[in-house]
């Protein structure tokens, strides 16, 4: 066996352990899970997330879920809360402490301070006699699964267990409050996420920066303002201000012969393509990927059908899109 297929090997094992070790969490799910939800749904202050080492590293991701999916949390650091940050905690918060064992030594102090001050706490450890279990007003006991390193020491199905069961009670959070992709983008306005988010209203150019014609408008006019307005394009409206046609760089080839002889509705392509301010962002680049063109007009299909902003490629490229 080569080394490329026993580390592949290593690495499937790994995994199927891990998935083994999920599928004995699931089976665990009780009603301290249900309870721990609850008091989280009903926190008035944060859910104040701790837990040392790997346990800390997953309590980071915990805290940073919650806090994007509408519940306020933050995730202080035990070593730190015993040298000044227990002053973060308050009455009106609740605190989910993180500890394979339950007895790590580091938690002792902010285990101590929520029984002292009456905050309530939400412990989760692989042992039900643990002192993090036997302290908690509600204790999520995770199963006894095989960690997947081989020696039983390094934790990993054990982190994979808590981080799955964060997520667990996050997205339970999260549907209860009916949180919507528009909550979630409002959390994530920069990156990768924020961008694939973005509504074309947030995008679009509006005002007087559209360019805009009246079916009428001579084509020497119709060149500057396609000039003058910078995307290549333009629009052409009715008496009622409703968009019934647009003028692209085809347009113009295709009337090249005494183009200024014409008017803008006799070279316009009529009924063009357009998207609703709503539209995710996303649908416009896959619309104008599809149609081969770099800009849309944007009409709102319940409305009067004028045109209320214009969204080139341009911008969606800026935000990440494309």
């Amino acid at each position: 066996m080569t080394d490329h297929e026993t580390f592949l090997d290593t690495a499937r094992r790994v995994i199927r352990i891990e998935a083994e070790a999920l599928g004995q969490l699931e089976a665990a799910l009780g009603e301290s899970v249900a309870q721990a939800v609850e008091l989280m749904l009903n926190v008035r202050g944060r859910v104040i997330v701790s837990g040392m080492g790997k346990s800390g590293h997953i309590g980071r991701k915990i805290a940073a879920t919650l806090a994007s999916t509408g519940t306020p949390a933050q995730f202080v650091h035990p070593a730190e809360a015993s040298h000044g940050d227990l002053g973060m905690l308050t009455n009106d918060d609740v605190v989910l402490v993180l500890s394979n064992s339950g007895e790590t030594p580091e938690l002792a102090d902010i285990i101590s301070y929520t029984r002292r001050f009456r905050i309530p706490m939400i412990g989760v450890a692989s042992r039900p006699g643990s002192t993090l279990l036997t302290q908690s007003d509600v204790a999520i006991v995770l199963p006894r699964a095989e960690e997947a390193c081989g020696t039983g020491v390094v934790p990993t199905s054990s982190t994979t267990m808590t981080l799955a069961l964060g997520d667990a009670m996050a997205v339970a959070l999260m549907e209860h409050r009916k949180f919507t992709a528009e909550h979630f983008r409002n959390f994530h306005p920069g990156g990768k996420l924020g961008a694939q988010l973005s509504r074309v209203r947030d995008l679009m150019h509006v005002g007087d920066a559209l360019p805009l014609v009246r079916g009428e408008t001579p084509m020497s006019e119709v060149l500057l303002e396609i000039s003058s307005k910078g995307f290549g394009v333009v629009g052409v409206t009715d008496a009622g201000g409703r968009l019934t046609g647009i003028v692209t760089d085809g347009d113009l080839r295709r009337h090249m012969d005494g183009l200024l002889s014409h008017t803008a509705a006799e070279v316009m392509t009529a009924a063009p393509r357009t998207i609703a301010p709503d539209a995710l962002a996303q649908e416009a680049v896959a619309l104008m990927n599809e149609r081969k063109i770099t800009c849309l007009f944007v009409v709102d299909p319940a409305g009067p059908a004028t045109a209320q902003g214009l969204l080139h490629i341009h911008d969606c490229l800026r935000v990440g899109l494309g």
